[in-house]
């Protein structure tokens, strides 16, 4: 391991210390509120992050690894650094960052959330099993693991299915099924990696996420948002990605926040920042699909910040030092705005935006073969107008169609 002082690492007088784990460059935000609280921060990442444009003004130590998923190399290194710093809490920036987060957690007697209620926000089938548990509406599934339940299953529940991988993140690797013979095809092409995929209904509807920042087990914030498509639609065949956040005080919204509220209890959230989605089918039924303990990814954070004013990636960070230093924790001033995003891959390298200049934009993504924009407004049809509109241009200026990965682009 290798790393990079902003300063000398040994700290006279030992303050509140947050160690990041970032296996891609996301979080900046979350390292400028820490330092900005005063805490000491160091950030673990991989080499090849290692150079990107980390806030380093507000990072005391950057570390990298060529991995960082593989033990126990991460283990050893992390308890290698704990010789001479101390570190009071473990933050995982990335959701592939979650699982080992919470081993480390557990080694190292760190505060936190553990490997047993990481994996409700991490494992596609632990977090349905407790939600059905705790009679939260969940789509019918089924491990796959025993053929006999499985055969049971898709006698039981019709076909279409979609076979989804336990941890990944997004709609990576997930498959549509329409027949028994896909199944048996498909498992046995994956062979012994069968059984860390669970097999779910397909229920076709309208999709919404909700995001939040809870503190000691209650939701603070929630801000309900809908999807224009699925985002596995999106992925599997292609399209512009669109989301807005709800009329506050709409049917849709009220009921998702209720519902949002007893997916968090159910699931044991005690602290943080979560990132959950929801489906609701054609007679008006919601189904939690699932969550996240982290913030949303696809630069929604920066959408929920433009409505709402509430930045997640810094709220999460003061949740986390507020509990460090046995502080309380009081959400900031929350605006009711309208915002909503526009994203696709772009078939230009460095797509052209300044033809887009109406005055409700507020943000413009720049990324390589990619195209992006936030819009805001005081009322949610001046958002959805701008949506509509983006979405057929975003489709003939720039939008471009890679197959579906099983797993991002490291």
């Amino acid at each position: 391991m290798s790393n990079q002082s902003q300063e000398s690492h040994a700290i006279p007088n030992h303050q509140t210390t947050i160690l990041a784990l970032g296996s891609y460059f996301k979080g900046t935000a979350f390292l400028q509120q820490c330092k900005e609280l005063g805490c000491t921060v160091y950030l673990l990442t991989k080499e090849k992050y290692k150079d990107a444009d980390w806030p380093r003004e507000s990072i005391d130590e950057m570390f990298w690894m060529p991995e960082t998923h593989v033990q126990p190399d991460l283990t050893y290194a992390v308890s290698y650094m704990m010789r001479t710093r101390k570190i009071d809490r473990i933050v995982p920036l990335d959701d592939y960052d979650v699982e080992v987060a919470a081993n480390l957690r557990e080694h190292l007697r760190i505060p936190g959330m553990g490997e047993t209620t990481v994996r409700h926000f991490r494992d596609k089938l632990a977090m349905r099993v407790q939600a059905r548990d705790e009679g939260v509406n969940v789509p019918d599934f089924s491990p796959v693991l025993n053929y006999d339940d499985l055969r049971e299953f898709m006698e039981r529940v019709p076909a279409p299915w979609v076979l989804k991988p336990r941890s990944e993140a997004a709609s990576f690797g997930i498959k549509k099924l329409n027949s028994q013979q896909e199944l048996w095809d498909k498992l046995n092409e994956l062979g012994d990696r069968q059984s860390y995929f669970v097999l779910e209904k397909f229920v076709p509807g309208d999709v919404f996420h909700v995001d939040s920042v809870i503190w000691e087990d209650e939701v603070l914030f929630a801000i309900a948002s809908g999807y224009a498509k699925p985002p596995l639609s999106v992925v599997s065949g292609g399209g512009v990605f669109r989301s807005r956040n709800l009329p506050y005080d709409s049917s849709d919204a009220i009921a998702l926040r209720e519902f949002n509220v007893q997916v968090m209890n159910a699931l044991r959230m005690k602290r943080g920042v979560t990132h959950a989605e929801y489906i609701k089918d054609a007679d008006g039924k919601y189904y939690f699909l699932e969550t996240a303990a982290r913030v949303g990814g696809a630069n929604l954070a920066e959408m929920i910040e433009a409505a709402s004013g509430v930045n997640l990636w810094r709220e999460w960070a003061r949740v986390e030092v507020a509990n460090a230093r046995k502080e309380e924790y009081h959400l900031p001033p929350v605006r009711h705005d309208y915002a909503g995003i526009t994203v696709c891959l772009a078939k230009q390298e460095w797509p052209d935006l300044s033809a887009y200049n109406d005055p409700e934009i507020v943000w413009k993504l720049k990324k390589e073969h990619h195209a992006g924009m936030i819009v805001r407004a005081k009322n949610p049809e001046r958002v959805q107008e701008l949506l509509n509109e983006y979405g057929e241009r975003f489709a003939t200026d720039f939008m471009a169609f890679m197959p579906q990965l099983d797993k991002p682009n490291d």
